[in-house]
Protein backbone atom coordinates (compact mmCIF):
# COMPACT_ATOMS: atom_id res chain seq x y z
CA UNK A 1 0.00 0.00 0.00
CA UNK A 2 1.06 3.96 -0.60
CA UNK A 3 -0.24 6.60 0.31
CA UNK A 4 -0.70 10.20 -1.43
CA UNK A 5 1.38 13.28 -1.64
CA UNK A 6 -0.34 16.43 -1.68
CA UNK A 7 1.54 20.09 -2.20
CA UNK A 8 0.40 22.83 0.30
CA UNK A 9 0.11 26.43 -0.08
CA UNK A 10 1.92 28.18 2.56
CA UNK A 11 3.15 31.33 1.87
CA UNK A 12 5.48 31.22 5.30
CA UNK A 13 7.39 28.51 3.13
CA UNK A 14 6.65 30.27 -0.65
CA UNK A 15 8.29 33.28 0.53
CA UNK A 16 11.57 31.54 1.42
CA UNK A 17 11.42 29.97 -2.12
CA UNK A 18 10.56 26.74 -0.79
CA UNK A 19 7.56 23.79 -1.77
CA UNK A 20 6.20 22.26 1.42
CA UNK A 21 4.53 18.68 0.22
CA UNK A 22 2.61 16.28 2.73
CA UNK A 23 2.70 12.61 2.47
CA UNK A 24 -0.59 11.36 4.19
CA UNK A 25 0.55 8.12 5.49
CA UNK A 26 -2.43 8.66 8.03
CA UNK A 27 -4.66 7.41 5.43
CA UNK A 28 -3.18 4.13 4.37
CA UNK A 29 -5.22 1.75 6.80
CA UNK A 30 -8.21 3.52 9.34
CA UNK A 31 -6.65 0.79 11.62
CA UNK A 32 -2.84 0.57 10.55
CA UNK A 33 -2.26 4.00 9.29
CA UNK A 34 1.07 4.76 8.10
CA UNK A 35 4.10 3.93 9.92
CA UNK A 36 2.31 1.58 11.95
CA UNK A 37 1.48 -0.49 8.90
CA UNK A 38 5.08 0.24 7.43
CA UNK A 39 6.69 -1.72 10.71
CA UNK A 40 3.99 -4.49 11.20
CA UNK A 41 3.78 -5.41 7.48
CA UNK A 42 7.15 -7.40 7.73
CA UNK A 43 6.10 -8.46 11.26
CA UNK A 44 3.01 -10.04 10.29
CA UNK A 45 4.66 -13.90 9.00
CA UNK A 46 6.33 -14.68 12.27
CA UNK A 47 3.79 -13.03 14.74
CA UNK A 48 1.11 -15.57 12.64
CA UNK A 49 4.02 -18.64 12.76
CA UNK A 50 3.76 -17.74 16.29
CA UNK A 51 0.51 -17.15 16.97
CA UNK A 52 0.79 -14.85 19.90
CA UNK A 53 2.63 -11.42 19.79
CA UNK A 54 3.49 -9.59 22.71
CA UNK A 55 4.54 -5.73 22.51
CA UNK A 56 4.99 -2.93 25.15
CA UNK A 57 3.72 1.26 25.02
CA UNK A 58 2.51 3.63 27.39
CA UNK A 59 -1.18 4.05 28.39
CA UNK A 60 -1.87 6.71 25.03
CA UNK A 61 0.13 4.24 22.84
CA UNK A 62 -0.83 4.23 18.97
CA UNK A 63 1.51 1.02 18.81
CA UNK A 64 -0.18 -1.35 21.12
CA UNK A 65 -3.66 0.16 19.52
CA UNK A 66 -2.66 -0.93 15.68
CA UNK A 67 -1.75 -3.90 17.09
CA UNK A 68 -3.94 -5.68 19.06
CA UNK A 69 -5.72 -4.16 15.86
CA UNK A 70 -3.37 -6.14 13.57
CA UNK A 71 -3.67 -9.34 15.48
CA UNK A 72 -7.95 -8.84 14.97
CA UNK A 73 -7.18 -8.51 11.05
CA UNK A 74 -4.63 -11.25 10.43
CA UNK A 75 -5.54 -13.90 13.19
CA UNK A 76 -2.84 -13.98 15.86
CA UNK A 77 -3.68 -13.28 19.91
CA UNK A 78 -2.17 -10.23 21.41
CA UNK A 79 -0.51 -9.05 24.66
CA UNK A 80 -0.20 -5.66 25.56
CA UNK A 81 2.24 -4.45 28.52
CA UNK A 82 1.55 -1.06 29.50
CA UNK A 83 3.70 1.39 31.23
CA UNK A 84 2.79 2.00 34.83
CA UNK A 85 -0.34 1.09 37.08
CA UNK A 86 -3.91 0.16 35.98
CA UNK A 87 -6.22 2.42 35.81
CA UNK A 88 -10.13 2.15 35.82
CA UNK A 89 -12.12 2.74 33.23
CA UNK A 90 -9.29 2.68 30.47
CA UNK A 91 -8.66 5.24 28.70
CA UNK A 92 -10.17 4.85 25.12
CA UNK A 93 -6.84 3.87 23.67
CA UNK A 94 -6.76 0.64 25.87
CA UNK A 95 -10.33 0.18 26.24
CA UNK A 96 -10.54 -0.19 21.87
CA UNK A 97 -7.25 -2.21 22.26
CA UNK A 98 -9.49 -4.58 24.86
CA UNK A 99 -12.29 -4.41 22.36
CA UNK A 100 -9.95 -6.03 19.33
CA UNK A 101 -9.15 -8.68 21.88
CA UNK A 102 -5.71 -7.92 23.03
CA UNK A 103 -5.07 -8.80 26.86
CA UNK A 104 -3.92 -6.04 28.82
CA UNK A 105 -1.07 -6.50 31.63
CA UNK A 106 0.78 -3.70 33.39
CA UNK A 107 4.66 -2.92 34.50
CA UNK A 108 5.79 -0.57 36.86
CA UNK A 109 7.73 2.21 35.79
CA UNK A 110 10.89 0.78 37.24
CA UNK A 111 10.62 -2.78 35.75
CA UNK A 112 9.04 -1.07 32.46
CA UNK A 113 12.38 0.55 32.24
CA UNK A 114 13.85 -3.04 32.55
CA UNK A 115 11.48 -3.99 29.61
CA UNK A 116 14.60 -5.67 27.45
CA UNK A 117 16.34 -7.25 30.04
CA UNK A 118 16.37 -11.46 29.86
CA UNK A 119 14.83 -11.82 33.10
CA UNK A 120 11.70 -9.28 32.31
CA UNK A 121 11.19 -11.46 29.72
CA UNK A 122 11.69 -14.40 31.45
CA UNK A 123 8.87 -13.30 33.59
CA UNK A 124 6.45 -12.59 30.75
CA UNK A 125 7.26 -16.05 29.05
CA UNK A 126 6.05 -17.93 32.27
CA UNK A 127 2.99 -15.37 32.60
CA UNK A 128 1.88 -15.66 29.35
CA UNK A 129 3.71 -18.49 27.53
CA UNK A 130 5.42 -18.88 24.28
CA UNK A 131 5.08 -15.19 21.89
CA UNK A 132 6.80 -12.79 19.08
CA UNK A 133 8.06 -10.18 20.56
CA UNK A 134 7.80 -6.61 19.20
CA UNK A 135 9.76 -3.96 20.84
CA UNK A 136 7.76 -1.05 22.33
CA UNK A 137 6.94 1.23 19.26
CA UNK A 138 7.31 -1.99 16.96
CA UNK A 139 10.96 -1.33 16.14
CA UNK A 140 13.17 -3.57 15.01
CA UNK A 141 15.00 -5.02 11.62
CA UNK A 142 11.72 -6.27 10.13
CA UNK A 143 9.87 -2.76 10.85
CA UNK A 144 12.92 -0.78 9.60
CA UNK A 145 12.95 -2.64 6.30
CA UNK A 146 8.97 -1.78 6.10
CA UNK A 147 10.02 2.09 6.37
CA UNK A 148 12.92 1.89 3.67
CA UNK A 149 10.09 0.99 1.41
CA UNK A 150 8.88 4.22 2.44
CA UNK A 151 12.27 5.62 1.19
CA UNK A 152 11.49 3.99 -2.35
CA UNK A 153 8.29 6.22 -2.55
CA UNK A 154 9.18 9.73 -2.62
CA UNK A 155 11.51 10.18 -5.52
CA UNK A 156 12.02 13.66 -6.29
CA UNK A 157 12.23 15.56 -2.84
CA UNK A 158 15.44 17.23 -1.39
CA UNK A 159 14.50 16.85 2.09
CA UNK A 160 12.21 13.73 3.55
CA UNK A 161 11.08 14.73 7.20
CA UNK A 162 9.30 12.25 9.77
CA UNK A 163 8.81 12.27 13.87
CA UNK A 164 10.73 10.09 15.73
CA UNK A 165 9.44 8.13 18.88
CA UNK A 166 12.07 4.72 18.57
CA UNK A 167 13.96 5.59 15.48
CA UNK A 168 12.51 2.97 13.70
CA UNK A 169 10.75 4.94 10.72
CA UNK A 170 13.93 7.19 10.38
CA UNK A 171 16.22 4.37 10.19
CA UNK A 172 14.46 3.03 7.33
CA UNK A 173 13.34 6.13 5.56
CA UNK A 174 16.70 7.32 5.07
CA UNK A 175 18.36 4.16 3.85
CA UNK A 176 15.67 3.65 1.35
CA UNK A 177 16.27 7.37 -0.03
CA UNK A 178 18.02 7.98 -3.31
CA UNK A 179 21.22 9.71 -4.03
CA UNK A 180 21.21 13.42 -3.20
CA UNK A 181 18.06 12.86 -0.84
CA UNK A 182 18.31 13.23 2.81
CA UNK A 183 16.09 12.78 5.89
CA UNK A 184 15.54 14.61 8.57
CA UNK A 185 14.08 13.05 11.84
CA UNK A 186 12.09 15.28 14.58
CA UNK A 187 12.17 13.94 18.56
CA UNK A 188 9.49 13.79 20.01
CA UNK A 189 11.41 12.88 23.30
CA UNK A 190 14.18 14.60 25.34
CA UNK A 191 17.63 13.26 26.17
CA UNK A 192 19.46 13.25 22.76
CA UNK A 193 19.52 9.37 22.45
CA UNK A 194 17.50 9.27 19.54
CA UNK A 195 20.63 9.26 17.47
CA UNK A 196 22.29 6.15 19.34
CA UNK A 197 18.56 4.26 18.83
CA UNK A 198 18.59 5.06 14.92
CA UNK A 199 21.84 4.00 14.18
CA UNK A 200 21.50 1.16 16.82
CA UNK A 201 18.81 0.14 14.26
CA UNK A 202 20.15 0.37 11.20
CA UNK A 203 23.14 -1.66 12.67
CA UNK A 204 20.76 -4.56 13.53
CA UNK A 205 19.36 -4.17 9.95
CA UNK A 206 21.95 -3.17 7.46
CA UNK A 207 24.94 -4.01 9.63
CA UNK A 208 26.05 0.05 9.53
CA UNK A 209 24.95 3.39 8.95
CA UNK A 210 23.00 3.99 5.80
CA UNK A 211 21.47 7.37 3.81
CA UNK A 212 21.87 10.91 4.61
CA UNK A 213 19.87 11.53 8.05
CA UNK A 214 20.03 13.49 11.09
CA UNK A 215 17.33 14.27 14.13
CA UNK A 216 16.87 17.62 15.50
CA UNK A 217 16.10 17.55 18.85
CA UNK A 218 14.98 20.72 19.71
CA UNK A 219 11.34 20.43 19.54
CA UNK A 220 10.26 18.03 21.82
CA UNK A 221 8.46 20.30 23.46
CA UNK A 222 9.24 19.01 27.37
CA UNK A 223 9.18 15.22 26.04
CA UNK A 224 7.12 12.62 24.82
CA UNK A 225 3.17 13.71 25.22
CA UNK A 226 4.38 16.87 26.30
CA UNK A 227 2.65 20.00 25.09
CA UNK A 228 2.78 23.84 25.34
CA UNK A 229 0.25 26.56 24.38
CA UNK A 230 2.33 27.30 21.55
CA UNK A 231 1.79 24.09 20.27
CA UNK A 232 -1.39 24.04 20.58
CA UNK A 233 -1.68 27.33 19.24
CA UNK A 234 0.17 25.88 16.44
CA UNK A 235 -1.90 22.85 15.78
CA UNK A 236 -5.12 25.36 15.54
CA UNK A 237 -3.34 27.76 13.21
CA UNK A 238 -2.18 24.70 10.97
CA UNK A 239 -5.88 23.43 10.47
CA UNK A 240 -7.31 26.97 10.09
CA UNK A 241 -4.80 27.16 7.02
CA UNK A 242 -4.58 23.49 5.67
CA UNK A 243 -8.33 21.71 6.73
CA UNK A 244 -5.80 19.31 8.85
CA UNK A 245 -5.65 18.57 12.32
CA UNK A 246 -2.35 17.10 13.43
CA UNK A 247 -1.32 14.67 15.96
CA UNK A 248 -0.04 16.49 18.68
CA UNK A 249 2.22 13.81 20.29
CA UNK A 250 4.22 13.39 16.92
CA UNK A 251 3.35 15.15 13.59
CA UNK A 252 2.78 18.55 15.04
CA UNK A 253 6.40 18.53 17.02
CA UNK A 254 7.61 17.73 13.09
CA UNK A 255 5.95 20.38 11.66
CA UNK A 256 6.70 23.11 14.13
CA UNK A 257 10.39 22.20 13.72
CA UNK A 258 9.92 22.42 10.10
CA UNK A 259 8.64 26.03 10.21
CA UNK A 260 10.85 26.82 12.64
CA UNK A 261 13.97 25.66 10.47
CA UNK A 262 12.52 27.22 7.09
CA UNK A 263 12.10 30.51 9.28
CA UNK A 264 15.94 30.35 10.16
CA UNK A 265 16.63 29.91 6.97
CA UNK A 266 18.11 26.47 7.14
CA UNK A 267 17.21 25.45 3.81
CA UNK A 268 18.35 26.63 0.77
CA UNK A 269 16.13 28.19 -2.07
CA UNK A 270 14.06 26.09 -4.39
CA UNK A 271 14.26 23.12 -1.57
CA UNK A 272 11.16 20.63 -1.82
CA UNK A 273 10.19 19.26 1.30
CA UNK A 274 8.49 16.44 2.16
CA UNK A 275 6.90 15.73 5.58
CA UNK A 276 5.38 12.52 5.83
CA UNK A 277 2.32 12.16 8.44
CA UNK A 278 2.66 9.35 10.26
CA UNK A 279 -0.85 8.92 11.73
Amino acid sequence: MTSPVAELADDRFARRGLRLFLKRDDLIHPELPGNKWRKLKHNLGPAREHGTVLTFGGAYSNHVRATAAAGRIFGFATIGVIRGEEHQPLNESLAQAERMGMRLTYLDRASYRRKHEPGVIAALRRKWGDFYLLPEGGSNALAVRGCEELGGEVPGYDVVCCPCGTGGTLAGLAAGLGAGQRALGFSVLKGGFMDGEVERLQRETYGGRRGAWRVEGGFHFGGYARRTPELDGFIGDFAERHGIVLDRIYTAKMMFGVLALAERGEFPDGTRILAVITG
